[in-house]
């Protein structure tokens, strides 16, 4: 997971390849965005930005309230799915 967070390019990536993973297996799209949620508020307490876009998403999302921080799962999850 360390070198995936090296580059947001390669985390957009790979984040998009979970989406489409999750996606055909079957999961909606309401609960690939919880999922989001949930992984967002792990990296919150556990993961270190490595990069100055990880770092604006960090700062973002610790200003933010839950619902302001699912909005930007929710958004994250479609960014990755374009």
């Amino acid at each position: 997971m360390a070198t995936v967070l090296k580059s947001f390019d390669k985390w957009k990536q790979f984040l998009g390849e979970r989406v489409s993973q999750a996606e055909s297996v079957g999961m909606s799209e309401e609960t690939v965005t919880k999922l989001a949620f949930q992984i967002g508020e792990f990296l919150q307490d556990k993961i270190d930005p490595e990069n100055p876009e990880e770092r604006i998403l960090k700062e973002l999302w610790d200003i933010g309230n839950e619902q302001e921080r699912k909005t930007m799962a929710s958004l994250m999850v479609k960014l990755v799915s374009k």
